[in-house]
């Protein structure tokens, strides 16, 4: 009997299709294999690491040991000139974002947005970033397109003072679609004992005061794609709300790092508490720092609305308690400070460079209660 089999297969170094018989199938089922076939290029990894190296040594701070390629990052507390620390640690991902960089080939600022959403957790720890480890999953390594990817992440690790100490890219064929890859990085930070953040005097009627965020940073992208979707609004339309960029552009801008910010702010004790708003948005993130029976007091009013969010908030027909629980609405961070304190600090964040404002104060009771209403800016 003759069998008729279409051969098609990496393992049998991707032939055009033809017609054989069971002796060929056997000699090709006992050939040697290589890992290469079955996907997976150590040569192509190899040349990464190479193109790498570079990106990473210039992230390089006081404390780090060696370099990239060992089988493990080492840093030393004393050098970095820690006392009495306790060591922070954070981790997380891009979330649907991740979608947008893929479909649009846009992939210099998704590393950006890792190292933010890990650096800006360990803030509201009062720890500054020390070390940074990403992880990169593909399908099939393209060594230029991880290159662009990993140079995102030593520019965000730049902004947040912090070393790319190494990290891992897995090539799992047969795992992700094409071109598709999945991103996650871990953050470790110290803080003197003593500095630890939130603050334990936390009372009614501190200030509670607004760092604006760069956009959506990284949360919401779930509803922000459906409205988009749903608007008709592929990621090459023109933007909406700012015209000046693509829709993909303009939902591509990376997540704002506070450290440089935030800084001298720590060093002089200026700040009970910070808190980066993530998911959940200010309803959900702001009483993660306070005792269960205090709470906070916003005025909306305060609160100019960022076009991205109106336009967000108009096509989505969203009430103002969703959109208050997904997006971050402008604010990307906060920070706690005694009432006697308020200007200096606000001051001191507008020199810095940010757009800052009294957004309200912390009362007694649990959650936050809202007045006002949200206005366009």
């Amino acid at each position: 009997m003759i069998f008729c089999k279409r051969i098609k297969s990496p393992c049998f170094g991707a032939e055009p299709n033809i017609f054989t018989n069971p002796e060929e199938i056997a000699n090709r089922m006992n050939s040697p294999l290589t890992y290469k076939q079955s996907g997976v290029n150590i040569d192509a990894g190899n040349d990464l690491v190479k193109k790498i190296a570079p990106t990473a040594k210039a992230t390089t701070r006081p404390g780090v040991i060696g370099g990239v390629g060992g089988f493990g990052g080492l840093f030393d507390l004393k050098a970095a000139g820690f006392t009495d620390p306790i060591l922070v640690s954070g981790t997380d991902g891009v979330g649907t974002k991740l979608k947008i960089a893929i479909e649009t080939d846009i992939l210099s600022t998704i590393g950006i947005d890792l190292v933010a959403m890990c650096a800006n957790d360990i803030l509201a720890q009062g720890a500054l970033p020390l070390f940074f480890l990403d992880y990169l999953a593909t399908e099939n390594l393209d060594p230029e397109r991880a290159a662009v990817i990993i140079s995102g992440i030593a520019e965000g690790c730049k902004e947040a003072e912090c070393a790319l100490l190494g990290g891992e890219t897995a090539e799992m064929p047969g795992f992700y679609p094409n071109k598709h890859f999945d991103l996650a990085g871990f953050c470790v930070g110290a803080v003197e004992r003593d500095g630890l953040l939130p603050a334990q005097d936390i009372k009614s009627g501190d200030r509670l005061i607004g760092i604006a965020s760069s956009g959506f940073h990284s949360n919401g992208y779930s509803l922000a794609r459906r409205i988009l979707e749903r608007e008709g609004l592929g990621y090459d339309a023109a933007c909406p709300w700012d015209s000046s960029l693509t829709v993909g552009e303009a939902t591509l801008i990376p997540t704002k790092i506070y450290v440089k910010t935030l800084k001298p702010l720590l060093a002089d004790r200026k700040i009970k508490a910070f808190i980066h708003i993530t998911g959940g948005g200010m309803t959900e993130n702001l009483p993660r720092v306070t005792p269960d029976h205090f709470g906070f007091h916003i005025d909306l009013n305060a609160l100019p609305l960022p076009p991205c969010f109106e336009f967000m908030r108009q096509a989505g027909r969203l009430e103002t308690e969703e959109l208050l629980r997904v997006f971050n609405a402008g604010v990307g961070g906060a920070v706690i400070v005694r009432p006697e304190e308020t200007d200096d600090v606000l001051t001191t964040l507008q020199n810095k460079g940010e757009t800052a404002f009294l957004l309200g104060s912390v009362i007694e009771g649990r959650g936050v209660t809202y007045e006002g209403e949200l206005q366009p800016r």
